[in-house]
């Protein structure tokens, strides 16, 4: 037998970062609306908003050369790393707002400073992190960028990476000590706890196994528990498909127009991680390198600081890998099941303009143990096979989609895929992901409840002061924003 709910105003599909600041949000700005969240497993935060399934950078542009990019000139514009930097503020102060508030608990338990690093070998590549700082320098949000091409600086920094390098090899390091490591699996669990308080339902080991449209304009979704549990409905008047991996095959089942003409290309992970305490007493920092030719952009090397729940580590990694899964805990099958007419160009398209992205896969598929190492030491001369162990961190499913003009491309990024009527709405993709949550889900309100936006909006500025506003167009502003949230996330400003 099947049990039929009420229907309720909001229903979340996934556990992760996405969902929990969707549904914060709202519990605040509609707080007499009822909002449900399910998730597949039995805990939330498990997938991509694992800790141990990301690496925990404040993406805010800070380290990552990908948001960067050389042109063939040379030259290098700080647009897109200053609108990511931007985005990571807003951020930054809703989080400082809930702790303020005492929604969120002390911000040790998510959040920590950690410095941002990018590390770069020859001369060429030298050459570009000097431009990349000059055009950095000087903008506000950037103000307190450092840059040394000086080896014994770089040791002040991180001893490890100098440790046992040569004085002849030509290196260059930028850092702002600002930066921070965060724990989205925590950070998830407390914003869903918050939202429990608030009123809020939370049910795990939940799967949502159909999903569509009804004729009065909500949405019925069938659901099977898990753990023996008796099938039931849930009809929705909005649903937000927060399911990481899983939101493209919910979004096409949906059949929604707007999904049309998207695929996604699954691309799994591995880290190297050491626990030694003499190690990570030695590395205090988030240190990115530059992409091999071919490489994705997530799969830029980096060695990392990770603070989960209040112990120390260090991330090395990632190593890229291929697998047809779309999450770590589904099916074989995603891939090949997530191919319709309408999106089979794209991904054949895509197929044809990426071959060196193939070969990356491919090379680092096979690549043994002592050769992920070897990685490792062009990072950390002294590393020892012995200190660090690999796992496996979380499935990322980049966007591909047709775009006039160019055919099928793979989009390195997030896309939110909203339903015309604002009844649905969805992401897809991966970085800067997590980092970039809550401007995101600003954007998911906007598109989705455009009749009630403007009066949310006074409240929205309350929560995010700098809301409507760029802090980089004002140096004054956003020293006072940085130093603020800084204040109250009990950072080092």
């Amino acid at each position: 037998m099947v049990h039929s709910d009420e229907t309720v105003d909001v229903v979340l599909i996934g556990g992760g970062i996405m969902s929990a600041t969707l549904g914060s949000l709202l519990s605040r700005l509609q707080p007499d609306w009822s909002i449900r969240a399910y998730e597949r497993l039995g805990e939330v935060a498990q997938e991509s908003s694992n800790p141990w399934n990301n690496a925990g950078t404040g993406h805010a542009a800070l380290c990552e050369l990908n948001y960067m990019p050389e042109a063939k000139d040379g030259s290098v514009d700080p647009a897109k790393a200053i609108s990511i930097n931007e985005q990571f503020q807003i951020s930054r102060q809703y989080w400082a707002h809930l702790v303020a508030t005492g929604a969120l608990p002390s911000p040790e338990r998510f959040i920590n400073t950690t410095p941002h690093m990018t590390f770069v070998q020859g001369r060429s590549n030298v050459e570009y992190l000097r431009r990349r700082y000059t055009a950095l320098k000087d903008q506000p949000l950037f103000a307190d960028l450092e840059y040394t091409e000086d080896l014994s600086a770089i040791a002040e920094w991180t001893p490890l990476m100098a440790k046992n390098r040569s004085a002849k090899q030509r290196v260059a390091a930028t850092r702002i000590a600002a930066g921070t490591d965060v724990d989205f699996g925590a950070l998830t669990r407390f914003l869903f706890e918050d939202l429990v308080r608030r009123g809020g339902q939370v049910q795990t080991n939940h799967q949502v196994t159909g999903l569509k449209r009804e004729k009065d304009g909500t949405w019925r979704l069938n659901l099977r528990h898990l753990v023996g549990g008796t099938p039931k409905v849930v009809r929705a008047r909005f649903v937000f498909v927060g399911a990481g991996g899983g939101a493209l095959a919910l979004l096409q089942q949906s059949g929604i127009p707007e999904i049309k003409g998207f695929g996604g290309f699954p691309i799994s992970g591995q880290f190297l991680r050491t626990t030694n305490p003499k190690l990570v007493a030695q590395h205090q920092a988030k240190v990115y390198g530059k992409a091999a030719v071919g490489a994705p952009p997530m799969s830029v090397p980096h060695l990392d600081t990770r603070v989960v729940d209040g112990e120390t580590a260090l991330l090395f990694g990632p190593y890229a890998g291929f697998t047809p899964k779309f999450l770590k805990t589904s099916t074989w099958f995603d891939l090949p099941f997530s191919i319709r007419w309408h999106n089979i160009g794209t991904m054949l398209g895509v197929g044809l303009k990426n071959f060196d992205l193939v070969r990356y896969l491919v090379s680092e598929l096979l690549a043994s143990r002592d050769k992920k190492v070897a990685a490792l030491r062009r990072f950390m001369p002294t590393a020892k096979s012995e200190d660090w162990e690999l796992i496996t961190a979380g499935q990322r499913v980049q966007v591909m989609k047709h775009e006039e003009g160019k055919g099928g491309v793979l989009q390195f990024g997030t896309e939110v895929i909203s339903g015309a009527d604002g009844t649905i709405a969805g992401l897809l993709g991966a970085s800067p992901g997590a980092s970039t949550a809550a401007p995101i889900m600003l954007d998911v309100l906007k598109r989705s409840f455009p009749d009630r936006y403007a009066s949310w909006e006074p409240l929205l500025r309350e929560m995010i002061p700098s809301y409507g506003t760029k802090l980089n167009d004002d140096p004054a502003a956003a020293a006072a924003s940085l130093s603020e949230t800084a204040r109250i996330l009990q950072l080092q400003a």
